[in-house]
């Protein structure tokens, strides 16, 4: 069963390149919401009553946040995700002349990856969640400030692992897929964490980095 449904996804990927990232993006996107919300809810069982108006409700899954996160992945993951990794691999190859494989290679693909996309990746999402629920601009500019900076520091941690493998050991036509079930993950997390609000974790990391801020502007 798994083999034929492989093979069947090996044909859609040869064929219908974008329109199967787009597919399995919203798709893992959407399943990664289900997650963050059902650990969400499980966080605030074990949370003391007075601190948790929801801790004592039956979990049910919110579908309108699930079908706005699967259209983050359709919309944005999908394509965008697509055309990247294409453009990355024939840029460091091509224009840069690096061998393929090659640690050089690799670093450099790891490093860009991480300080152009992954940023650009956070803005938009934490941007389309704030808008999406109504908010104001100046609402996800708090937003953004609350949440960018704790992610970033924790995706940073794992992510550039993750993807040292993939570029390394992956063929290329199959990146995309390796990124995409990662994004399983991901996509937990993110949405996990912008459900965390005004967390005091999140806090510290604000708080920590105002204090740099500070800092640089005192000398």
């Amino acid at each position: 069963m798994m083999l034929k449904l492989w093979r069947w996804y090996q044909n859609c990927l040869a064929v219908h390149p974008v329109k199967t990232q787009i597919i399995s993006s919203g798709f893992l996107w959407g399943v990664g919401d289900i997650v963050a919300q059902s650990i969400t809810h499980s966080t605030a069982k074990n949370r003391p009553l007075h601190l948790s108006q929801d801790a004592d409700k039956e979990f049910k899954v919110n579908w309108k946040r699930v079908a706005i996160t699967s259209m983050f992945g359709f919309g944005f993951v999908g394509p965008v995700g697509h055309f990247w990794y294409e453009y990355l691999d024939r840029f460091i190859r091509f224009r840069l002349k690096m061998q393929p494989k090659s640690v050089r290679f690799v670093a450099t693909k790891v490093a860009m990856d991480g300080i152009i996309f992954g940023p650009f990746d956070l803005v938009v999402f934490f941007s389309y969640m704030g808008f999406s629920a109504g908010k104001s601009a100046s609402q996800v500019k708090e937003d953004l400030k609350r949440d960018f900076i704790p992610a970033l520091v924790l995706e940073g941690g794992a992510w550039p692992f993750m993807q040292v493998i993939n570029f390394r050991y992956v063929p290329v036509r199959y990146q995309l897929l390796y990124v995409n079930a990662f994004c399983l993950l991901d996509s937990a997390f993110l949405s996990w964490l912008e459900q965390q609000e005004d967390a005091s974790w999140k806090q510290w990391f604000t708080s920590f980095t105002t204090l740099k801020k500070e800092e640089r502007e005192g000398r």
